[in-house]
């Protein structure tokens, strides 16, 4: 099978999701492709403005709000797909997330042009209600999760066994990364009742361990699914995505240690940035071994 074979199973496969997808995962697939642009637009103006990149008014958070919520939306549309459940049930907690991803962008975005900070902004009314219902809206997002990570640990529409373990992986890891931006906005409102400022420091300690478990969702099941296209059988398929599951785990746990005794990444102790180093090198090593194995097919 040559590269472009092969790249064009692939993008049929991906071409599936969308024809044979619901209404609601088509929807879903469009507002994550609005939510990203919107991130790539607010950084652009960042940059070109010469704007601070640091600080609850910068234009970084609604950056990052908007490419991280585009790229999640359309991640979680795609695993979801792997997990049996009846269509009005994904229907309405993809319908539920969707939402839920809107208005947090949004409200953030609206924040950031106003010039006033997006969480722990109780000035005004309107600054009450915005904080409000950015709470409500990862309450939302909570439960969703939930039901789809106890969803991944049923029944998977694929039975291959690498594939149900990059998704329940991805999905437990999620919600770690959920559970930490929930102690974030805790910290923080506990904070600001000393002082405003605390508040988003003490929250933003633990940016670092809410960022990147939050992503495993996306990379371990990609793993496991371009496996799929390889000629390799199963069992070894199982052991790459293992070795990029152990990876992320341990790269996971040393930036939640770092961020809870708030150690900066490049201030580490040599033990903790070895770990680091081993845990990155092993998801790499998994992705560049999947690289490899398509590549092999290619040629074959």
């Amino acid at each position: 099978m040559s590269i472009t074979a092969q790249l064009g199973s692939m993008g049929r496969t991906l071409r599936r999701s969308w024809t044979d997808g619901l209404r609601v995962e088509r929807f879903a697939y469009v507002v994550s492709a609005v939510l990203f642009a919107s991130g790539l637009v607010h950084l652009a103006v960042l940059v070109i403005s010469g704007g601070t990149w640091t600080g609850p008014l910068s234009l970084r958070k609604p950056t990052t709000f908007g490419l991280s919520f585009g790229l999640t939306l359309a991640t979680l549309t795609w695993a979801t797909s792997f997990l049996r459940l009846r269509p009005r049930i994904r229907a309405t907690l993809l319908g539920a997330f969707t939402a839920a991803s809107i208005a947090e962008v949004t409200l953030v975005s609206t924040q950031a042009w106003r010039g006033v900070p997006s969480h722990f902004n109780f000035e005004t009314g309107l600054d009450t209600v915005i904080t409000a219902t950015l709470a409500a809206g990862g309450g939302v997002i909570v439960v969703t999760v939930t039901a789809w990570t106890i969803a991944a640990f049923g029944a998977v529409a694929d039975a291959r066994p690498s594939i149900r373990l990059a998704l329940r992986f991805g999905f437990v890891a999620l919600l770690v990364a959920l559970g930490i931006g929930a102690a974030m906005i805790a910290t923080g409102t506990v904070a600001r009742a000393t002082d405003p400022q605390v508040a988003y420091t003490t929250a933003g300690a633990l940016k670092p361990a809410h960022a990147v478990p939050m992503h495993a969702i996306l990379v371990v099941p990609a793993v496991a699914w371009l496996l799929t296209f390889t000629r390799w059988p199963e069992r070894l398929r199982l052991r790459i995505v293992r070795l990029c599951v152990a990876g992320y785990t341990l790269l996971t746990a040393v930036v939640v240690v770092e961020s809870v005794a708030d150690i900066p990444p490049l201030a580490a102790p040599p033990v903790a940035t070895l770990a680091s180093i081993l845990g990155l090198g092993a998801v790499l090593a998994a992705g560049a071994v999947t690289l490899y194995g398509l590549l092999r097919r290619a040629h074959q």
